[in-house]
């Protein structure tokens, strides 16, 4: 912007804009030294009151959706007629308790199986469909 401003005094000030391919806008903006004063956003009227969070968060850590994800726990609670909120105001909730979202069920260990080592000693011995990793 400083070399538009320089530029501006010789060209003026829609030449070097375009010379320098900056919107006017943004070199206006840039030269009137203002402040930039940002309002906080007003709180939805929609949004969740304290206490209904609360509300959302006991039952999301209930017995019984301790382990669901909120699609599955939306889905359930649609079908008894229970609407508390949103999926993703589900995510949100869970994500200001405890800072970021992970997978909620428990994931099924598998054993650990080591790689059968193959050594053919004679012809006929081993079969397999791929043969890149046979030593023979």
């Amino acid at each position: 912007m400083n070399a538009a401003a320089i530029l501006s005094h010789d060209v003026g000030k829609k030449a070097a804009c375009k010379v320098l391919d900056i919107p006017r806008a943004s070199f206006y903006r840039h030269m009137s030294n203002k402040p930039q004063v940002t309002q906080p956003r007003p709180a939805s009227p929609l949004a969740l009151t304290g206490e209904e969070k609360k509300r959302v968060i006991e039952l999301l850590h209930s017995e019984r959706f301790q382990d669901k994800a909120p699609h599955q726990i939306y889905a359930a609670l649609l079908d008894e007629g229970d609407y508390y909120c949103s999926i993703r105001t589900m995510y949100r909730i869970l994500k200001e308790v405890h800072g970021r979202v992970k997978e909620r069920r428990r994931h099924v260990q598998r054993p650990k199986y080591s790689k059968p080592e193959l050594l053919a000693t004679q012809p006929n011995e081993i079969w397999s469909w791929d043969i890149t990793r046979l030593k023979g």
